[in-house]
């Protein structure tokens, strides 16, 4: 039986011109041979399997070759050459300082450089795997390889440049190998698989080298598997079961339930996708990168970044002209706050299920945000020095993509359901004059009938793009109408109005609803913007949650959907001795305990418990 060589070593490069992905460093060693320069040490660095080792031992063959070819190759005929790939090379040593680390391996290295060569111009030593080498080891050998003898060249390989010795750094001359492109590992693969008289689909070929990140070693190993497994015959397929990758057309059939907001399809996909042992974050990261290729199909110019087959390209394409950057954009920030929640989800099913769900429904919230001409998305979040600090309640990320950890928070927008009433008679236009500042405005002039977010359950209930179309049109036919119709924000109405707020409540006994909403204060911000400042952090809280009724009430009050509703806190107002202590929270009300109780904080620790707040 004949001994099997793996291709990792068959098809090791034996020329300078074999060497794949490093054409700027083979370049400036056969320049530096052509032209006599050679240093008297080189190191070479850079990722495992990119070919540092074996373009030292080219090094060193050509060297030492007798017939030197005019392209600076050896010649791989002379006796130097033939001995060398004999592995009979007295001229040539090897070390591995992984096993010869010590200061008595380099002592001995040292007494051999003394001896000249028997035959040939250089002795070479190449030592790998530098990195290995204890700090006495180096600097028995700095001396050495400062000034060592004229026939004698070190060679030195390591992956980890960053622990080794600046005074070894400054006396060798540094080659940084890189990662071998998808696309060079994709044709050498190619290569050896015409040489063994194999077959093997491209997308095939990709996915190996996409698995291997760059190093042709684990390509040739991997490769060597696939071939062991399927008998020769190399296809997609069977190299997905094999490599245990998760398919790109589950993806595909996810952005088309997505798209289609068929909520029931993308579940059973994910379902499908668990069942085959995939978890929940290689869905996400693949899910991401999935998006990302979308994204970039949309600039040729960047379209050199997508590292995928032709044939899988051709496929981004059609499906990147179906969906919006805008859309590409705020799924990625979605799927990243999504992974990183992952890990702290207790059902990490219901996680990404959820994440699901949103992504559905997004393509129509991109469309409301980008078709609303109100100018409520786009505010100012500065806040000049002095004036109360503005909070806003979170906005939805999938829309605007702001932190939830940010100090500048949004209001909650009201879902994407859309009531729309049927046949709503004209609104005409008020006979009086709006009401002066200090008076009430008169009973006839603004409806006595609170405007609440239930308000238009009578109606027909729309859901989807046809409702947004439908209430776009009605809007713009209305657009006039509403604008001239709507009364002047004044400080006067907005204290009258306010105080009818407050009575809806007090008239329902809800005094603590009552007790907060007296304790706030309500401005005129802009000619379009009303304020409420809180004085504490609880009354803020309590007041994100009203926000919305309290937006609506306003609108229909002054008959203006345009206005805006900006929630302030002061906490300076806090110091007022009619108010007392600001609540504490839990953070500081375990701080306390700590001061009060040592022996919380001893427990705490002992335990590895985690605060959850």
């Amino acid at each position: 039986m004949e001994n099997f060589i793996v291709s990792a070593r068959k098809y090791r490069p034996q020329n300078f011109s074999t060497v794949v992905g490093q054409a700027h460093i083979t370049t400036t060693l056969k320049n530096a041979i052509r032209n006599n320069q050679l240093a008297h040490a080189f190191l070479f660095c850079g990722p495992r399997g990119v070919g540092k080792t074996t373009c030292a031992r080219i090094l060193a063959k050509t060297i030492n070759c007798e017939n030197l070819q005019p392209d600076g190759e050896a010649c791989n005929e002379c006796h130097s050459c033939r001995s060398f790939n004999e592995g009979s090379s007295f001229n040539i040593h090897e070390l591995d300082a992984a096993s010869n680390n010590s200061v008595d391996d380099i002592r001995t290295l040292v007494d051999q450089v003394r001896f000249a060569p028997q035959a040939g111009k250089y002795k070479i030593y190449i030592i790998d795997e530098v990195h290995m080498l204890s700090s006495s080891a180096f600097n028995a050998f700095l001396k050495t390889l400062e000034e060592p003898p004229s026939y004698a060249i070190f060679i030195l390989a390591t992956t980890e440049k960053h622990k080794i010795l600046p005074t070894i750094l400054s006396r060798c001359q540094i080659f940084d190998f890189k990662r071998i492109t998808i696309q060079d590992t994709v044709d050498h693969l190619q290569e050896i698989v015409t040489k063994e008289h194999m077959s093997a689909e491209p997308d095939a070929l990709h996915l190996i080298a996409q698995k291997t990140d760059g190093c042709m070693r684990d390509s040739l190993s991997t490769l060597d598997k696939i071939v062991s497994f399927t008998g020769g015959k190399l296809t997609y397929q069977n190299t997905l079961e094999h490599l245990n990758i998760l398919d790109y057309d589950y993806f595909f059939k996810v952005m088309d339930a997505v798209l289609a907001q068929d909520i029931a399809g993308a579940l059973l996909i994910f379902d499908e996708i668990l069942q085959k042992g995939f978890e929940g974050d290689n869905f996400l990261g693949g899910w991401a990168e999935f998006l990302r290729n979308l994204l970039v199909c949309k600039e040729e110019k960047v379209l050199h970044l997508m590292e995928v087959s032709a044939n899988l390209k051709d496929r981004y394409r059609q499906m990147s002209g179906r969906v919006s950057p805008a859309y590409l954009v705020t799924a990625l920030h979605l799927l990243n706050e999504t992974e990183i929640g992952y890990r702290m989800a207790r059902n990490k099913r219901l996680h990404v299920e959820m994440a699901l769900i949103r992504l559905c429904y997004l393509q129509q919230a991109v469309n409301l945000v980008s078709n609303d001409q109100t100018g409520e998305v786009v505010k100012k979040n500065l806040v000049p020095e002095g004036s109360p600090q503005r909070l806003r309640a979170p906005l939805p990320q999938p829309i605007y993509g702001k932190p939830a950890t940010t100090k500048t928070i949004e209001a909650q927008a009201p879902k994407l359901t859309i009531e729309v009433e049927k046949a709503p008679p004209p609104v005409q236009k008020p006979a009086a004059a709006p009401p002066p500042a200090a008076e009430k405005p008169a009973p006839a002039v603004a409806p006595t009938t609170p405007a609440t977010p239930a308000a238009g359950k009578a109606g027909t209930k729309l859901t989807g793009l046809a409702a947004m179309k439908e209430a776009l049109a009605a809007k713009q036919q209305q657009g006039s109408t509403v604008i001239n119709d709507a009364i002047p924000l004044t400080a006067g109405a907005l204290s009258v109005y306010w105080d009818e707020f407050v009575d809806r409540f007090r008239q329902a006994n809800k005094m603590t609803v009552v007790s907060n909403l007296q304790l706030a204060q309500v401005s005129l911000l802009a000619p379009e913007e009303i304020g409420i400042t809180s004085r504490n952090i609880v009354q803020f809280r309590f007041m994100e949650e009203e926000k919305l009724e309290i937006s609506e009430f306003f609108k229909g009050k002054f008959r203006n959907n345009a206005l805006v509703l900006t929630l302030l806190l002061d906490e300076s107002q806090q110091q007022n001795k009619d108010i007392g202590p600001a609540p504490l929270s839990s953070r500081e009300q375990f701080a306390r305990m700590i001061e009060k109780y040592p022996l919380v904080k001893e427990l705490k620790d002992r335990l590895n418990m985690e605060l959850d707040f």
